[in-house]
C-alpha cells in the first residue's frame, strides 16, 4: 500500500481520501483486510478517532465492510458502492481525469437528460415553466460562456424537479456535482450547446406544450452539442494517457476477477 503520514488539520476526512482511493486504484482489492485501527493509526500519524471516523464513512460509502470481531474487509466497489463515488472515480491518484468514467458521466447524462425533459412535460407545474423561462430569458442577456454554463445547468436542474422523479433528482444531484469537479476545463468545449439559446427555447416551448416526445428529442439534440465535442476531447486525453504501445486498466473493472 502507498500509505503516508497526514497532516494533523484534515485528520478523518484524509483519512478517508487516502484509504478510499487505495481501493478505487485497486491497490486494496476486494475481500482483503485493511490494517487494524492500531496499524493505520501508526501508519498515518492520526488518532484512532479519525481512522475510527473514516472507516464508518467507508462503509457508509459501500467501499468496506466491517465485521464484529473479524476486521474491515474490503468489498467490490462496482457492486457495493452508490452514485456518490463518481467523484473519487473521475480524478485518478495522479490527478488526471479519469477517461472512462469521464465518458460514463457524459453518457448517463445523455440518457438522463432525454427521459426527464420528456416528465417534464407531462408533469411540470406553471412554477416550474416560471423558473424555465427566467433562465432561457437569463441565458438571452449574456454571451459570457462561464455564465451560460451555469445557467444552462440551472435550466437542466429545473427540469429535473419539473420531472418529479426523486431518482433522477439524486442521479442529477450527483452528476452535478462530478461535473463541477471538471466545469472549468469544459467552458470552450461545451460552448456549442450553452449558448444553443434556440435549443432551450424549443425545449422549453415543448414543456410549456405538455409534448412529450417534442421534448425529449429537443432535449437529445441539445446535450448532442455537448456531448459530442466532450467525446472528441475525452478521446484526445485517452490516447495521451494510454499510447497505442501500453494498454492501461480500467479502473471501473476493479482489481480483480
Amino acid at each position: 500500500m502507498g500509505l503516508s503520514k497526514i497532516d494533523r488539520r484534515t485528520l478523518s476526512d484524509a483519512v478517508f481520501d487516502q484509504l478510499s482511493r487505495e481501493i478505487v486504484d485497486g491497490r486494496m482489492e476486494p475481500g482483503a483486510l485493511l490494517p487494524s485501527e492500531r496499524e493505520l493509526v501508526e501508519v498515518l500519524g492520526v488518532n484512532r478517532g479519525a481512522v475510527r471516523e473514516a472507516l464508518k464513512r467507508l462503509a457508509q460509502s459501500g467501499l468496506v465492510q466491517i465485521q464484529q470481531g473479524g476486521g474491515t474487509r474490503v468489498l467490490d466497489y462496482r457492486r457495493s458502492a452508490g452514485l456518490d463515488l463518481l467523484g473519487s472515480l473521475m480524478v485518478r491518484g495522479d490527478g488526471e481525469v479519469d477517461v472512462r468514467v469521464a465518458r460514463s458521466v457524459m453518457e448517463m447524462r445523455s440518457a438522463l437528460g432525454r427521459d426527464v425533459a420528456r416528465l417534464a412535460a407531462a408533469r411540470r407545474t406553471e412554477a416550474a415553466l416560471d423558473a424555465l423561462r427566467a433562465c432561457v430569458e437569463s441565458m438571452s442577456k449574456t454571451d459570457d460562456l462561464g455564465q451560460l454554463q451555469v445557467l444552462a445547468l440551472d435550466f437542466w436542474d429545473v427540469l429535473v424537479e419539473a420531472s418529479d422523479n426523486v431518482a433522477y433528482r439524486l442521479a442529477f444531484n450527483t452528476l452535478r456535482e462530478t461535473y463541477e469537479l471538471i466545469r472549468g476545463a469544459l467552458v470552450i468545449v461545451m460552448a456549442d450547446e450553452v449558448s444553443d439559446l434556440d435549443g432551450h427555447r424549443e425545449v422549453l416551448s415543448a414543456i410549456e406544450a405538455r409534448d412529450e416526445d417534442r421534448a425529449q428529442r429537443g432535449a437529445a439534440a441539445l446535450v448532442q452539442h455537448g456531448a459530442a465535442r466532450v467525446f472528441d476531447l475525452l478521446d484526445a486525453l485517452a490516447a495521451e494517457q494510454d499510447p497505442p504501445h501500453t494498454q492501461s486498466k480500467d479502473p471501473s473493472q476493479g482489481a480483480s476477477s
